[in-house]
């Protein structure tokens, strides 16, 4: 008895404390209808603010505090509000969240930039001279109790404030119906920065209280909020009385695991994973009203041609060619994880762009497939990537099972919460064909390490030809449908249980054959490598470059294992600033939803006409490289430069059309995407 009500103390204690940041994420969901995936973030920048304040700079206790809650949260609201949050707005579901995933990132990022993770910073807890209270056996500090009395006055006020005072009300009306409540003296304006801040500010008072109690780790302290997330939810993201007790039972819950889990080698994962599962079964087994909108695209997508993919099959090829004859044997280890990171991202293209079906654990899918390689492809026999590729898509049908009910946010965070466990909890186990030592030996299957790279390369080129011929082909034509209205697909005879499920597993079996692909250019694997905060920069660069072209898979790729890793070479010590610049592109796409690829693709359009040159001009330049008459960094930037004369040559000499009436574009000359623009921007000043 005891011990269960020592540990019940502790439960409470953080139940309080998730409770306070689970009451601000439903404030701003209630309010904004934008769900905040960088609210543990926010949170975690308090932290460390009010660390620098107190222990950086020395400055009293509630001097720092109020600093951080009064004057440092509000304005880091109101601009998250004004210039990243209003843009997004009218964008789809899939673009509003990849905004939030993409602050999270840079935070993160920003985090670890200005606050060394290396450095050790404790933060004592309030009233930590005091004596403890003594109730009953149990103790409880001073910090604990004040975590409870804030708890429960925050989810007081809250209540309060939102049904008793106007300002609340409007706020509740804006996100039901914004023409509606400005019609009866609301401002939606108004109503989004109060919401915003609020949020904000609670997110910082939770981040502080967490604090003492852990060390401060940037990327630890977000992904706290995955048992605020389970809190939330435990309210459907609308109740503030359900998401208090939600947080209590999720606190108590997690600390009676760590009290009375048998000790044994496989539980001490759980113990870490426990949130994460509570999520996911707290997902399963309530009910969650549908997302309103679920995942809406914004914009239509053109098909791809069997051509055109094939062209850029065979320039893979050719620039795989070209880096595994010019880089060094490290480089060639380094570089060569482009083409196993394009393969993971284009099966989020498959799944995300074709289906609009969110996922955020393919990382952690392409981590079961490097141990599933490891464990049966030890000898190097390439027939045991069938094994990978049936063991992946079994595990992307199970998966599937929550997105039989779940869209939106919700198939989000359960993605995200499987994605946990498996990297907290599956991948420690004390397992032959796991991780059983920290780590995993793969063997590839060529000993070159060139070779290899052009075999990923190639296996690259045919996956893409195969969703190419998947989206043009009946079953692409069911997920398109799917995508853009699950109740119109159903009603007109789509198999929406068949589809979905297949849909995931075909994404899974892509995702587990990059991840094996990856393990035999690595040789070797850890956990770390596949864990969620690793795949949220795929995810992001997926959408950012356009997430149902099939190109983005490689772009994906490129700027993680290329463009990140040549900045790095170049500026020693520049990963935190790579990863805050991936943050800031998915920030900005909410601006510009339609995708890099795609702008790309049109905008270089005009370099087919100086093919034969460019090729001629790169050929030249590889060949001198491979003389070593220059080095890699001639080729590569000669490269660039050659390629942008040529574009601005080609585009000096296209002649000029006389320009067409916008109805018989498409009839007199090709439709161009720019119309498309011109279309909406005319509809839009109607």
């Amino acid at each position: 008895m005891d011990k269960f009500l020592t540990f019940g103390l502790i439960g409470l204690s953080s139940g309080g404390i998730y409770a306070v940041i689970s009451s601000g994420l439903v404030l701003t969901y209630t309010t904004t209808g934008i769900f905040n995936f960088a609210h543990g973030a926010a949170g975690m920048m308090a932290a460390f603010a009010y660390w620098q304040l107190t222990g950086g700079w020395g400055l009293p206790v509630p001097i720092a505090l109020a600093l951080v809650l009064l004057v440092l949260a509000p304005l880091f609201g109101l601009l998250v509000e004004r210039l990243i949050m209003r843009p997004v707005q009218g964008v789809g579901e899939v673009e509003r969240l990849v905004v939030t995933i993409a602050l999270l990132m840079g935070l993160i990022a920003l985090a670890q930039w200005v606050w060394d993770p290396n450095v050790a910073r404790p933060l004592r807890p309030f009233f930590a001279d005091r004596e403890a209270l003594h109730i009953g056996p149990a103790v409880m500090t001073w910090h604990q109790v004040v975590t409870l009395l804030v708890a429960v006055a925050v989810a007081i006020g809250l209540y309060a404030f939102l049904y008793g005072s106007r300002l609340g009300v409007a706020m509740r009306a804006t996100v039901d119906d914004p023409s509606l409540a400005r019609l009866n003296g609301g401002d939606p304006v108004v109503a989004a920065k109060a919401a915003w801040v609020l949020g904000t500010v609670l997110a910082a008072l939770g981040g502080i209280l967490i604090a003492p109690s852990l060390p401060l780790d940037a990327a630890a302290l977000s992904l706290l909020i995955i048992s605020a997330y389970a809190a939330a939810i435990f309210g459907r993201l609308r109740s503030l009385p359900m998401a208090f007790v939600g947080a209590m039972v999720v606190g108590c819950t997690e600390s009676y695991l760590t009290g009375y889990l048998p000790q044994n080698e496989y539980l001490p994962g759980l113990r870490i994973a426990a949130p994460a599962l509570l999520l996911f079964l707290v997902l399963l087994l309530f009910p969650n009203p549908r997302v309103k909108g679920s995942v809406r695209i914004t914009r239509s997508l053109p098909t791809p041609t069997i051509k055109g993919t094939l062209v850029f099959g065979a320039c893979l090829m050719v620039f795989a060619a070209m880096l595994a004859t010019t880089l060094s044997d490290p480089d060639v280890m380094t570089y060569g994880q482009i083409f196993p990171m394009s393969i993971i991202g284009l099966s989020i293209v498959v799944l995300t762009g074709f289906s609009g079906q969110i996922s955020l654990a393919q990382l952690a899918l392409a981590g079961i497939g490097a141990v599933v390689w490891a464990g049966v492809g030890a000898s190097g026999n390439p027939l045991a990537l069938l094994a990978v590729v049936a063991v992946s898509a079994m595990v992307g049908v199970v998966i599937a099972i929550p997105a039989l009910r779940l869209s939106g946010i919700y198939l989000a965070l359960a993605t995200a919460a499987f994605a946990l466990v498996l990297d907290g909890w599956i991948f420690t186990m004390p397992v032959d064909w796991l991780f059983s030592g920290g780590s995993s030996e793969v063997t590839p299957i060529f000993s070159g390490q060139r070779v290899q790279l052009m075999f990923a390369a190639a296996i690259l080129a045919a996956l893409c030809l195969l969703a190419v011929a998947i989206r043009r082909g009946f079953f692409g034509r069911r997920l398109i449908a799917m995508r853009d209205s699950e109740a119109a697909c159903a009603t007109l005879g789509g198999r929406l249980l068949i589809t979905k499920v297949a849909v995931f597993a075909l994404s899974a079996a892509i995702a587990g054959l990059g991840g094996a692909l990856y393990g035999m250019q690595a040789r070797t694997i850890s956990p770390d490598q596949f864990n969620l905060v690793a795949g949220l920069p795929i995810f992001l660069l997926v959408i950012i470059g356009g997430m149902a072209a099939v190109g983005s898979g490689f772009f994906t790729g490129l700027n993680l294992a290329g463009i990140m890793h040549a900045i790095t070479a170049l500026w020693p010590g520049a990963h935190h600033v790579s990863s805050l610049l991936v943050g800031l592109a998915g920030i900005g796409m909410g601006r510009h939803p339609e995708g890099v690829v795609p702008h790309f693709r049109e905008s270089w359009n005009p370099l087919r006409r100086f093919w034969g040159p460019l090729a001629a001009i790169i050929g030249m330049l590889w060949a001198l490289r491979l003389l070593d008459a220059v080095n890699g960094w001639v080729l590569t930037f000669g490269s660039i430069a050659a390629a942008v004369a040529l574009r601005e040559l080609a585009r000096a000499r296209r002649p000029r059309t006389a320009d067409v009436p916008l109805e018989w574009r498409g009839v007199h000359r090709p439709w161009l995407p720019s119309d498309r623009k011109e279309v909406l921007d005319g509809l839009a000043r109607s």
